[in-house]
């Protein structure tokens, strides 16, 4: 589906027909035009010419070495099956070097995998990131017997992955896809922050009666938001700290990750006044931010949410100053201002009132862009 996708974007089908040809694993692979539930897709089927093989890594890097594809494909392929390699001997407590492959080291496996990497660096991609993974429900038939959805080896590439279930009770994510998406993806979240350029869908072979069994490819251009991913926010109510001790955790939540700390006034029960204490972070530095506030603050439970969080990209510039260098961050759309540390820093040492300095700066900055 992934190549299907890619090709109906924009690669070269035959460039692809020719690269799999010269892998000699006895498969001939072709593309078609077809909708799934009413929506227009790329099918890439692969025919095999001969009975199932059970190869091992050894053997799959010396066909894809050998291969008539460029030195990038190449190195994504072998990292592709050495993840493989690794999830599998993990799940069947062997050896890497003794993995026999079986499904997935067949020759239509081979094809997905290399297929998949020579049409990314086809279109020139250099960054890939992926959406959360739909897993499917249900079991699967392999060669092991019925195992349930997802599969070991899957479930074992997945760990720490963003995945969920929903459709139809079926397999929708194979370990081989699984292998893809965690060794050439750099991320899984949110949309990011592009230039929309090419769009294609690649279909499955079955067509389901209520979604469109098909995998989209979004191909974008930077548009300069240097951020795009998915935070989460951190909130607890706190009505009887000693303000001194809520300053201090606030100072320290900045040491531990977070992204941002706010302090709001509210009214809780019965009239008391307290704080919104709120934390904007990574989601992988969740549990050390919560620990934190238990520890340091007297609440005795916290909220959870995810949010989407998106910044400008910024540089940051220095201008001199008549009382000393000042940096001053700049975003993308042209909005300056300067850093309040390099100005707390100067007005400590001259005795200039704060206010002056960052205007002197300021002003230092608009005279240096004429």
């Amino acid at each position: 589906m992934l190549v299907g996708a890619l090709v109906d974007a924009g690669a070269d089908p035959e460039a692809i027909a020719a690269a799999i040809g010269s892998l000699d694993a006895g498969a001939v692979v072709s593309f078609e035009k077809v909708k799934r539930n009413g929506l227009g897709a790329t099918h890439y089927r692969v025919a095999v010419e001969e009975a199932k093989v059970h190869r091992h890594l050894s053997h799959i890097v010396k066909m894809i070495e050998k291969a008539e594809l460029p030195p990038r494909a190449k190195q994504n392929a072998i990292a592709v099956f050495r993840r493989l390699g690794e999830a599998e001997a993990e799940v069947h407590q062997v050896p890497i070097e003794k993995v026999h492959f079986h499904e997935v080291g067949a020759s239509d496996s081979i094809a997905d995998i290399v297929g998949a990497c020579l049409a990314l660096d086809l279109l020139d991609v250099d960054t890939v990131l992926s959406s959360p993974l739909n897993v499917g429900s249900g079991t699967v038939e392999t060669e092991h017997g019925l195992l349930p959805v997802p599969a070991p080896a899957t479930a074992r590439l997945l760990e720490g992955v963003p995945i969920y279930a929903r459709g139809p009770e079926v397999e929708l994510t194979t370990p081989t896809g699984a292998a893809v998406a965690v060794t050439l993806a750099k991320r899984f979240g949110v949309l990011p922050a592009m230039k929309v350029v090419r769009t294609g869908y690649g279909a499955g072979s079955r067509d389901f009666p209520r979604q469109a069994n098909v995998l989209r490819v979004i191909l974008g251009e930077p548009t300069g938001a240097e951020e795009a991913l998915t935070v989460c926010v951190i909130e607890a109510n706190i009505d009887d700290l000693n303000p001194q001790v809520l300053a201090y955790s606030t100072d320290r939540l900045w040491d531990f990750g977070a992204l941002d700390v706010s302090l709001e006034p509210i009214i809780m029960k019965k009239g008391r006044p307290g704080h919104l204490l709120r934390v904007i972070a990574k989601p992988e530095h969740r549990e050390a931010i919560a620990q934190l506030i238990f520890s340091e603050t007297s609440t005795i439970g916290l909220r959870f949410y995810s949010a989407e969080r998106r910044v400008q990209a910024r540089t940051l510039r220095e201008v001199e100053t008549q009382y000393g260098k000042v940096r001053v961050k700049v975003t993308s759309e042209g909005y300056f201002t300067p850093e309040y540390e390099d100005c707390r820093k100067l007005a400590l040492a001259s005795g200039v009132a704060l206010k002056h300095i960052i205007a002197e700066a300021n002003s230092a900055y608009l005279n240096q862009q004429k």
